[in-house]
């Protein structure tokens, strides 16, 4: 199931549009069976759409483990079923490790936020030392990241490379913007900051998380996800062509280094989440301080490493992680003391989603209804054809195909398969693979000749390009 605008990240965020305003909440908390038993018959739906392979699911509520199952398989090839222990890489999740380390070392002095990296790191390029360790954690440095590069990166994603080699890929190209004034999501920044761990610390980014937050906090099934090692109960990732599941393309572990090469389990994340919210890993002031979101970064919720938004007017920290073969989603809900963990085994899956539906069942509150569709005719539905350029967020632009197929609109982006686009009203269409899609048209002369896509959170423009 393609998106209609992929992420082109093999480290990539998740943005669930979570922070729309819904009706108040009701404080009525259902009882454990009915959370249970909408939530098996959610996951189920969820493997049945053809999401994932297998999910794992774990809901906490203060210390009432509401859910912790597995569903599916972890791995095809071998029929291994999935559990609340099999273990997931979970992609930028691990985002949210690398900035506590990183505040740990600020309660202890060793770090400032506001200092230049370069004092920290001082082999990085002269032009980097501009930057803010502050910068680096709330993705407002300005640095290109690798993973935004393209071919050059992408022909190459199978290698070992090591974190100087990472930050080499956009040592020539221009910043995005200057530091502090904008916000674009970066993985070569949360690279740097494990450079900058292992400087401080004087030892390797994996040892240094292992001494310091995962034994310590008893994490016992969380930890750097490399290739070679031998790791109880890994899931197989997957991706999906038109034949069905495949095997995910392989990316060697050193690559998303600190920005995403951890690998964990449901019941360790929620564990990790009360921890972390509780003063278990860092203090109340430090925490504050990764879970609110301020200058260039407010806009787009933002702290370090942690997304602030809120679900039905309840406060909701989270963050998702995408890697080839996995898909991810990792939520806390401060004010209901409610973690949701939600970590499939394919790169296409959308759990954020499910973790919208699961998150509302143990708040109490209605699941959501979908738009009504409506039928159009062919001649209203060709209104709608035609070639159009998409203005994408990198400022490049992306080339799709409108057209009639039948009783229904079809859409395919270039380089992406074809997708079916449904009739809501009033020149709006959604899309079968993606809730969270909408295309809005203008008409002019009884034809479209631009529209807006909405998708998970973000806005694009598109404008036509043919002639009619």
């Amino acid at each position: 199931m393609p998106r209609i605008i992929q992420c082109a990240l093999a480290v990539c965020v998740s943005w669930p549009a979570l922070h729309a305003q819904q009706p108040a909440a009701s404080a009525h908390r259902p009882r454990v069976a009915v959370v249970r038993r909408t939530v098996d018959s959610l996951a189920k739906a969820f493997l049945a759409a053809g999401e994932a392979p297998g999910v794992s699911v774990v809901v906490i509520r203060g210390r009432d483990t509401l859910v912790s199952a597995g569903y599916g398989l972890a791995d095809l090839e071998n029929g291994v079923p999935a559990t609340p222990r099999t273990m997931y890489r979970i992609g930028s999740i691990t985002k949210q490790f690398t900035s506590a380390s990183v505040m740990q070392l600020v309660e202890s002095g060793q770090v400032e936020l506001d200092e230049s990296i370069g004092a920290y790191v001082p082999s990085l390029p002269a032009r980097l030392h501009l930057v803010t360790v502050r910068q680096l954690l709330n993705h407002t440095s300005g640095i290109p990241s690798y993973t935004d590069v393209g071919p050059r990166w992408l022909k190459r994603i199978g290698e070992p490379m090591t974190p100087d080699t990472l930050v080499a890929f956009t040592t020539t190209d221009p910043f995005n913007f200057p530091p502090g004034t904008n916000w674009r999501y970066n993985n070569t920044g949360y690279v740097i900051l494990g450079m900058l761990l292992e400087k401080v610390t004087g030892k390797p980014y994996a040892q240094y998380l292992d001494e310091r937050l995962f034994k310590p906090l008893g994490l016992t099934q969380t930890t750097y996800c490399d290739n070679a090692r031998i790791i109880p109960h890994r899931a197989q990732g997957y991706a999906k062509d038109g034949s069905g599941w495949r095997n995910a393309a392989f990316i060697d572990m050193s690559q998303p280094f600190s920005a995403g090469a951890l690998c964990s389990t449901a019941l360790d994340l929620a564990h990790w989440n009360q921890m972390l919210a509780g003063g278990r890993v860092v203090s109340a002031a430090s925490y504050r301080e990764m879970t609110t979101p301020s200058g260039a970064a407010a806009p787009k919720h933002y702290g370090f490493g942690l997304v602030a938004d809120s679900l039905a007017s309840h406060r909701l920290i989270e963050h998702g992680g995408g890697i080839p073969g996995f898909s991810t989603i990792n939520a806390w809900f401060p004010d209901d003391s409610l973690s949701v963990t939600i970590l499939p085994n394919a790169e296409s899956a959308h759990p954020e989603r499910l973790l919208n539906s699961i998150a509302r069942v143990a708040l109490g509150i209605p699941l959501d209804k979908p738009p009504q569709r409506v039928a159009l005719s062919a001649a209203e539905l060709a209104r709608y054809s035609g070639q159009y350029a998409i203005q994408l967020p990198n400022g490049s632009t992306l080339q799709m195909k409108i057209w009639v197929d039948g009783d229904h609109l079809a859409a395919q982006a270039t380089g992406q398969g074809p997708t079916v686009l449904i009739a809501y009203g009033h020149e709006v269409f959604g899309a079968d693979f993606d809730p969270t899609v909408r295309f809005t048209f203008t008409l002019s002369a009884e034809h479209a000749t631009k529209f807006t896509l909405a998708q998970e959170g973000a806005t694009m423009n598109a404008t036509r390009v043919d002639q009619r």
